[in-house]
């Protein structure tokens, strides 16, 4: 299809997207889920550190907690974003997020924003 839109071969958008990955520029494909159907919760945290802390070292230490899916560093408003979903069950998104607050030393504030539906996301 792709090959079609761009009228070229498919061996030409092939070879592109192969070298893309291989350069790291496509580093994943990924969809686009509608976690309520699903029955899945989907909150965003900002999270502000208090200074001094060891931003790679949080980073290492969020990569481990299942829920997180998403990770960002971040230059503004919070230094790390973190995408969080879990089943459709408040109490256990209320654990995950006090574990979190729990494993992570020096933080001095967390926003949680609730995802209730994606309208639209695109990268270019």
């Amino acid at each position: 299809e792709l090959a079609e839109r761009l009228g070229t071969t498919r061996q030409r958008i092939s070879r592109r997207m192969d070298k893309l990955e291989r350069n790291g520029v496509v580093i994943k494909y990924t969809v686009i889920p509608n976690f309520e159907k699903l029955g899945y919760l989907h909150a965003i945290l900002g999270i502000t550190l208090k200074a001094g802390v060891d931003l790679d070292e949080i980073v290492e230490k969020l990569k481990g907690i299942e829920e997180i899916k998403v990770i960002e560093k971040a230059i503004g408003a919070h230094n790390i974003v973190v995408h969080v979903v879990t089943q459709s069950d408040m109490k256990k998104m209320q654990g995950i997020i006090n574990a979190i607050s729990k494993e992570i030393p020096g933080i001095e504030h967390m926003d949680i924003t609730f995802i209730t539906e994606v309208c639209k996301l695109e990268v270019f």
